[in-house]
């Protein structure tokens, strides 16, 4: 099946142990861990799973802390449609099923991690240092031309 997948393979990024990029800086150790120390390995503080809206999505979403106290939305065996000006949104907006939920995420708060990567597979995202990511509940696959969502997750504590 031929389709946009991205610059990476079918088995996609690695999950990196510190944060990369101008975004991926060291955050003050006061996310949602409640240690405030960082851990010494990655650990997944959140985790849901993907849901389709305006198109098939499917997949998983982890929000991970870094052993350099930074975090990153990890996206697994993602796979929706391409589309134009794909982004890749956390937001407190609570995910819905159906069409209820496929112009919600921008009515609340929320944070651009970026242009999705490709439509399919592994993918990380670094989070800006200075968000609390205890604020936000869910991710969207965030359509920016037609404001909609392609799928979203909600996040749970693990």
């Amino acid at each position: 099946m031929a389709g946009w997948r991205g610059s990476g393979s079918d088995e996609g990024e690695a999950l990196p142990t510190v944060a990369g990029g101008p975004s991926g800086t060291a955050s003050s150790g006061t996310g949602s861990s409640g240690t405030g120390a960082p851990p010494a390995a990655p650990v997944t503080l959140f985790r849901g799973t993907l849901i389709s809206h305006e198109h098939s999505t499917t997949g998983a979403a982890e929000l991970i802390r870094l052993p350099d106290g930074s975090h990153t939305l990890r996206l697994l065996n993602l796979d929706t449609s391409n589309g134009p000006d794909l982004r890749v949104w956390l937001a407190d907006a609570p995910v819905k099923e159906g069409v209820a939920g496929w112009r919600v995420f921008d009515d609340g708060k929320y944070v651009s991690l970026g242009k999705l990567k490709g439509n399919k597979g592994d993918q990380n995202y670094p989070v800006p240092a200075g968000v609390n990511v205890a604020d936000y509940t869910s991710i969207s696959i965030w359509c920016d031309r037609f404001d909609v969502s392609f799928g979203a997750a909600s996040l749970t504590s693990v």
